[in-house]
C-alpha cells in the first residue's frame, strides 16, 4: 500500500508532535476526501473547522490560479489590491473598523494581546496590566496564546508563561467581575468554546461582559477563530447576542485551507502604530485573493442559510441519538459546530467511524466534535449518522 510507505517516510522526516491517524490524504472533492490508496471519506472535521466551502470549489480555485499568475508576495512595505479588498469585506461582515492580517489564528491572538496592553499603557502610562481569560479555553500554542489558554495540560511543560493572566469561570459573570481590578486591560474569550468541549456562551454573559468593559474602559476580545465565519449560523457567533467586541481574532474558514488569520479592531482599539507590530507574510496577495473569493462565495451561495438549515437537521439527529444511547450525557452547540459528550473519552468511537469512511475528531470533556464543511447537505448528515450508529453498535 502506498500509504504505509508515505507514513514511514513521514515518521523519519517530521517532528513527532502529533499522534496522526494512519491515513495519507491525496485529494478532495466536495465534502469528501480520498487517500492515496483511493478510499473515500466523508469529512466531518473540515481540517479542524477550516475547509468551510469543501474541496474543489471552482470559483475559489480560479481565484487562486489567477493570483498565482500575477503576484504572490510583496511584503507589507507596500499595498496590494487583494489585501485591501479582503480587509474591506471583513469590515463589512464583522462590523469592525480595522484589519491586521496574520498567517494563523495563534498570531491573531498574539496581536490582540499586544493591542490590549498598548491600549492600557496609553491610558494610564503603566505596564503591569492583567488580562482575564476563561477556564477550559484554547487560543493557540505560541507563548502568548498559550498563556491565555485555560488548560494546564497545554501549559505545564512551557512555564513560565506571560504574567498577569487570570482565569474566570465561563458563563459566570460574577466570576469575571471578581477578578477585575485597576490593572485589568482586557477580557478574552471564545463566544463558543471549541477545543474546550463545544460550550456556547450565554447571550446574557456576552452582553454583561460588554457592559462591564464599557464601564471599566477595558477591551473586550473575542476569539472567533473556530466558531466564526458562519459556523454558528451567524457570520460571527457574537453577532447572535448583538455584541461587538473591541478586538476580534479570526482565521480557519476565512481562507478555506489557506494559512490566513486576522485580528480586527474598532477604531477605539486601533492603537498599534508603525513599529509596534508586523509580519512578513501576513496579508500577502495570494492568501488574500483566496479570502476574497471565500467572502464572495459566502454571499452568492447563501452559505449561512445552508448552515442554519442543515445545522438544525444535524441537531435533530444528534438529539435523537442522545435519547437512544445512555452513554451520551450531553449535546451542545449551534449551527455546524456541535458536540456529543460521552461518559468516557470517545477516541475509540472516532477511530471506529473513520474505519467506516467518516472523518471525525474529538474535543475536551469527552466530546465527539461535529465541524463539517459548511456546504454539507442533509444526506451527508444521514450518511454520518449511519456510520456513527454502526460504530457504536460494534463497540458495544
Amino acid at each position: 500500500m502506498k500509504a504505509e510507505a508515505y507514513m514511514e517516510r513521514g515518521e523519519r522526516a517530521l517532528l513527532h508532535t502529533y499522534n496522526r491517524t494512519p491515513i495519507v490524504f491525496e485529494r478532495g472533492e466536495g465534502v469528501y476526501l480520498y487517500d492515496v490508496d483511493g478510499k473515500k471519506y466523508l469529512d466531518f472535521a473540515a481540517g479542524i473547522a477550516v475547509v468551510g466551502l469543501g474541496y474543489g470549489n471552482p470559483e475559489f480555485e480560479a481565484a487562486l490560479k489567477n493570483q498565482v499568475e500575477k503576484l504572490t508576495h510583496t511584503s507589507n512595505l507596500y499595498y496590494n489590491v487583494p489585501a485591501i479588498e479582503a480587509a474591506e469585506k471583513l469590515r463589512k461582515v464583522s462590523g469592525m473598523d480595522r484589519v491586521f492580517f496574520t498567517n494563523s489564528g495563534t498570531e491573531a491572538i498574539e496581536g490582540a494581546i499586544k493591542t490590549a496592553r498598548k491600549y492600557a499603557m496609553k491610558k494610564d502610562g503603566t505596564k503591569d496590566h492583567e488580562i482575564i481569560a476563561m477556564d477550559h479555553s484554547f487560543h493557540g500554542r505560541s507563548m502568548g496564546s498559550l498563556s491565555v489558554t485555560g488548560n494546564p495540560h497545554y501549559q505545564e511543560d512551557f512555564k513560565p508563561l506571560l504574567s498577569g493572566i487570570r482565569f474566570a469561570e465561563y458563563n459566570n459573570l460574577e466570576s469575571v467581575k471578581s477578578l477585575v481590578n485597576e490593572k485589568t486591560c482586557a477580557i478574552l474569550l471564545e463566544p463558543i468554546q471549541g477545543e474546550g468541549g463545544i460550550y456556547p456562551a450565554d447571550p446574557e454573559f456576552l452582553q454583561g461582559l460588554r457592559k462591564l468593559c464599557d464601564e471599566k474602559d477595558i477591551l473586550l476580545i473575542f476569539d472567533e477563530i473556530q466558531c466564526g465565519m458562519g459556523r454558528s449560523g451567524s457570520m460571527f457567533a457574537c453577532q447572535k447576542a448583538g455584541v461587538r467586541p473591541d478586538v476580534m481574532a479570526v482565521a480557519k474558514a476565512v481562507g478555506n485551507g489557506l494559512p490566513i488569520g486576522a485580528f480586527l479592531t474598532t477604531e477605539k482599539a486601533a492603537v498599534l502604530v508603525p513599529g509596534d507590530h508586523g509580519t512578513t507574510y501576513g496579508g500577502n496577495p495570494l492568501v488574500c485573493a483566496g479570502a476574497n473569493a471565500v467572502l464572495d462565495i459566502f454571499e452568492k451561495e447563501h452559505i449561512l442559510d445552508n448552515v442554519n438549515r442543515v445545522g438544525a437537521y444535524l441537531w435533530e439527529k444528534l438529539e435523537a441519538f442522545k435519547e437512544k444511547h445512555p452513554e451520551v450525557v450531553d449535546h451542545r452547540g449551534e449551527g455546524l459546530i456541535q458536540g456529543l459528550e460521552f461518559a468516557k473519552a470517545p477516541g475509540d468511537i472516532a477511530a471506529a467511524v473513520i474505519k467506516k469512511g467518516v472523518i471525525m475528531i474529538t474535543a475536551e470533556h469527552n466530546v465527539l466534535r461535529f465541524v463539517p464543511p459548511l456546504v454539507i447537505r442533509e444526506e451527508h448528515v444521514d450518511e454520518m449518522m449511519r456510520a456513527l450508529e454502526e460504530a457504536l453498535g460494534e463497540l458495544g
